[in-house]
């Protein structure tokens, strides 16, 4: 395969957006893991592959994605969200509630603070949607 540019992986980036919001996490990845490979440092890219992970039932990778992403911005309260879903689906309930309660004190919107249970309960049993939901 030749080199790829710089602006070879923004190109990839931006098709991995599309891509995730076409509902094909599968091929979000494939273009992320190459701009990955060249951009270890690109949080951006870490935290779009993680949801496209998510998406795509790769719980395991996901919450590693989320893990680094939280390592660098500790105060991304998206990624405690997103991070505390994935341990959710995992089964690690009370993992997740420490994450979903570390989103809604960074960012107390409607859905961190329900999902952390200090909001109104929903018919979900307080749970609101996944990383995919709303995502930025």
């Amino acid at each position: 395969m030749p080199e790829r540019s710089p602006e070879t992986h923004v190109i990839d980036y931006r098709a991995a957006e599309q891509l995730l919001a076409a509902r094909d996490p599968r091929g979000a990845i494939r273009l992320l893991d190459s701009v990955i490979t060249a951009h270890p440092e690109h949080t951006a890219a870490r935290l779009l592959r993680a949801r496209a992970f998510f998406l795509s039932a790769q719980l395991r990778p996901a919450e590693l994605e989320f893990q680094i992403v939280l390592e660098r911005e500790p105060d991304n309260a998206f990624a405690h969200f997103a991070l505390a879903r994935t341990l959710e689906r995992a089964g690690r309930p009370d993992e997740a509630l420490r994450h979903f309660r570390l989103a809604a004190a960074l960012e107390p919107r409607p859905e961190f603070l329900e999902a952390a249970r200090f909001g109104p309960e929903r018919g979900n049993g307080g749970r609101a949607g996944g990383p995919d939901d709303g995502a930025p």
